[in-house]
């Protein structure tokens, strides 16, 4: 059976993740910070019996050390690090009264956070067959995209992100563990609003496809969830 973990999964595109990979019968390892309060997760779990729901706040190295215990020898095929935030959403981070606090915090989630699970979990990706990281990211994260101001934590958090995991996917080259660079789109969670013309299912459909499709040369590629290469 193969596996997934994904992180942020309590709703939007994390809990379609889980959703999807639940149906497709995949073994589904679904974190959040906080699972008492994930009500669609959990009434997930209680109809998927491959589905387990663990604790998981990708900024605290103690959880993810426990995630990675919690594994123990068991393959992980795919990683989805999903989690992340985006507080400029709600109309900060404008240039003159920029919250640096909230910047770190970004950086904290978006950028150290995925660097923290994937550096945790790449021996249970080795174990595995599929072996391949995946990191959400944006199209915001591009530069050559840049076309507006303001955003400039998230921004850069992404932006950060992406040049990780383009090095990190050299580093994981020789142990055969690809890294997938994905944009889902604008699309209509919490973080994307109500505006947003994508629904979760079909930005996750389209990005299991390039998941499926994936081959190791294209490792360390930033991709739109139709497929279409990102500018970097």
């Amino acid at each position: 059976m193969s596996s997934v973990l994904v992180t942020g999964s309590n709703r939007g595109l994390g809990l379609e993740w889980v959703r999807q990979y639940a149906a497709a019968g995949w073994r589904v390892y679904a974190t959040c910070r906080l699972p008492d309060q994930a009500d669609d997760l959990q009434r997930l779990q209680s109809q998927n019996p491959n589905l387990s729901v663990h604790r998981l706040d990708v900024t605290e190295p103690d959880q993810v050390r426990q995630m990675a215990v919690q594994l123990g020898d068991s393959p992980l095929d795919v990683l989805i690090n999903n989690a992340g935030i985006y507080r400029e959403r709600w109309g900060k981070d404008q240039f003159g009264r920029i919250d640096y606090a909230d910047w770190l915090d970004t950086f904290g989630v978006n950028t150290l956070g995925t660097m923290r699970v994937s550096e945790a979990l790449v021996d249970s990706l080795a174990r595995s067959e599929r072996r391949l990281l995946v990191a959400i990211s944006s199209h915001m994260g591009s530069i050559a995209d840049i076309g507006a101001p303001s955003d400039y934590a998230y921004r850069s958090s992404k932006a950060a992100l992406n040049a990780a995991m383009k090095g990190l996917s050299l580093d994981l080259a020789r142990h055969g563990i690809g890294v997938l660079i994905l944009h889902p789109g604008w699309v209509r969670t919490r973080m994307g609003g109500d505006k947003a013309p994508l629904a979760p299912a079909e930005s996750v459909t389209g990005m299991r496809r390039l998941i499926d499709r994936f081959r190791q040369d294209l490792s360390g590629h930033f991709y739109r969830y139709d497929g279409t290469e990102m500018p970097w």
